[in-house]
């Protein structure tokens, strides 16, 4: 699947290029903050991922086809050599891009997330939010935040999700992330990569914390670098930009 991408050409690039990925519920700009750090000699290519924006539907959405969807856009952009950066859910399709297409990634970055399944669902209000607000069939962002509330005390989260909310429907396919959402938590173990990388994590996030989260990432990618950016969540980009931007330049360049 050729997805919805954004291809910005460097004014004088000089490394490979950098795809970026974004999360779950999340769309092409999430790590704009980034890409547009590095845009003075990479080109940059930010997408939708499948079931999410202006890209592709499918019921069918597991890391192989999502990291497959990569590539075909690459393809279509003939792309040979790349490299990925990608945050929580789209961390896990760079990691598989890792596996997948070993010989023509460059280097990985991964935001808050491990080459791990987890076994906590973390988006349960979310999903029963996105339900109502389908079956209440709101016609603005008004509506929908009044529906939103009842199951989302977060404000930040709200106006997060409603970034996705347009004409009175979602851009992310609802259905097809809830009936795919154990696959969204798992990981199939991949072979070791290797290759240096970089893992961030946020101080205040519990995705890369717990020793086999971090035992599976030393596994599947020895030779990779764990920072910590403090007074951060699982959104570090977000929170933390310019602490984000500085490790992971230290580690491009």
């Amino acid at each position: 699947m050729i997805l919805n991408f954004e291809h910005t050409p460097a004014q004088n690039a000089t490394q490979a290029p950098v795809v970026l990925i974004h999360g779950l519920f999340g769309s092409i700009g999430n790590l704009g903050v980034i890409a547009r750090a590095l845009q003075e000699n990479r080109d940059t290519i930010q997408v939708d991922v499948r079931n999410h924006g202006h890209s592709g539907r499918s019921a069918e959405m597991n890391f192989k086809d999502l990291a497959q969807d990569i590539l075909d856009t690459l393809e279509h952009l003939q792309i040979d050599q790349f490299s990925v950066i990608g945050h929580s859910m789209g961390g896990k399709i760079a990691m598989e891009l890792a596996d997948l297409a070993k010989d023509r990634l460059q280097q990985l970055v991964v935001l808050d997330m491990a080459p791990y399944a987890y076994q906590e669902n973390h988006h349960d209000e979310i999903f029963k939010a996105l339900m109502a607000v389908q079956k209440g069939q709101a016609e603005n962002r008004q509506q929908a935040t009044e529906i939103m509330q009842q199951y989302i005390k977060e404000p930040m989260v709200n106006q997060f999700l409603l970034r996705s909310f347009q004409k009175g429907q979602w851009l992310f396919n609802v259905d097809a992330l809830y009936a795919n959402y154990a696959n969204i938590l798992d990981w199939n173990e991949i072979s070791a990569w290797p290759q240096p990388a970089l893992f961030i994590r946020g101080g205040r996030s519990g995705y890369l914390t717990q020793a086999a989260q971090v035992e599976a990432l030393q596994k599947q990618f020895p030779l990779a670098t764990l920072k910590t950016i403090e007074y951060a969540g699982h959104w570090l980009h977000a929170e933390q930009p310019q602490l984000v931007i500085e490790e992971i330049k230290s580690y491009l360049n």
